[in-house]
């Protein structure tokens, strides 16, 4: 019954801030969805499959990009946002059979280098808008109702966060599940435990880049409008953040993760746009404050936020009182 309080917890806040919040604070409850929605996949990725990825905002851009030119071109809304999931994985079982085979640091360059050459390729495809960007999109619509305001889509994000979080633990729970965790111990040993190791890597390499491209999506449809630039390799980089400060091998880790950056990064773009300072400032300082993030993390909480402070509320509950013998009653 415990175990249950944080979930119903975090529901209950999903569910009462969004008529609270107005104006920019909503933008940024929306976009932390959004960046959740992502993170949870990685977090899956990294976490119980082992496997580094330094370009998960292309699959978020092959996403947006898929919903956006689908509807462009007449097809109903919810078609595109069913689509945009489902190219994002196929994409990433198309790529990941080649990338997949590469280890450690040499993955996470071919990652980076994935999303660089999509980008570069997007600004210059005219069917996609080139480098000015897909304007026109238009707004979800599902069953006739229009989601037209920031409030309906805060709900639906949401939503899309709940749904995901349910999938991805009913995966974590399950054989394959198990699979997963042994895997990211050891390849070695998990291939000699029958685990099939390279269909692991693939599917759950698909299902992070579904995540993505779900969170694509329905940004294309909020903004209306996608650009190369609003998938930048910055943005990657804070995934990556978000995953190992929530705590990797946790889906409540992303969650955790994700506001701490976020509401991080809207400090620092607060603190880069004062006057005098330089227009590259936002920028400069989240790559420094990302690095110095990272290193504080790995030196004072190896595993992330949530692992610390379960392992410390274990503790706490598990130690005798002064002058009980363990093993017997305290009387």
């Amino acid at each position: 019954m415990l175990r249950r309080v944080p979930a119903v917890a975090v529901a209950v806040t999903t569910l009462a801030l969004p008529p609270l919040l107005s104006g920019s604070h909503l933008t940024v409850y929306i976009l932390l969805g959004l960046a959740v929605l992502v993170t949870v996949g990685l977090s899956l990725l990294m976490g119980y499959a082992g496997q580094i990825s330094l370009g998960q905002a292309s699959f978020y851009a092959i996403g947006g990009y898929t919903a956006g030119l689908l509807c462009v071109h007449g097809l109903p809304t919810v078609l595109g946002l069913l689509a945009a999931p489902l190219v994002s994985a196929v994409f990433a079982v198309v790529v990941g059979v080649p990338l997949l085979r590469l280890r450690g640091h040499h993955l996470a360059f071919a990652t980076l280098a994935m999303q660089l050459i999509l980008l570069s390729l997007v600004a210059r495809a005219d069917w996609a808008g080139g480098a000015i960007g897909l304007q026109g999109i238009p707004r979800l619509s599902v069953g006739g109702y229009e989601f037209a305001d920031d409030l309906s889509y805060a709900y639906l994000v949401w939503a899309a966060v709940a749904v995901t979080l349910v999938v991805a633990r009913n995966i974590v729970g399950s054989r394959p599940g198990r699979g997963l965790r042994a895997l990211a111990g050891s390849e070695t040993a998990a291939a000699a435990s029958g685990v099939p190791v390279g269909r692991y890597r693939l599917t759950v390499f698909a299902l992070s880049a579904a995540f993505a491209g779900l969170a694509g999506g329905i940004y294309a449809f909020y903004l209306g409008y996608l650009a190369p630039g609003s998938f930048p390799v910055l943005l990657s980089i804070e995934y990556v953040v978000m995953a190992v400060v929530g705590g990797l091998g946790t889906l409540w880790g992303a969650l955790v993760g994700a506001t701490a950056i976020i509401l991080l990064v809207q400090v620092l773009n607060t603190l880069g746009t004062q006057p005098g300072m330089p227009d590259y400032a936002p920028s400069v300082l989240s790559y420094a404050v990302y690095a110095v993030l990272l290193v504080l993390v790995v030196i004072f909480l190896p595993h992330g936020i949530v692992p610390a402070v379960r392992d410390r509320l274990i503790r706490r509950t598990s130690v005798a009182p002064e002058g009980a013998v363990v093993g017997r009653p305290v009387p």
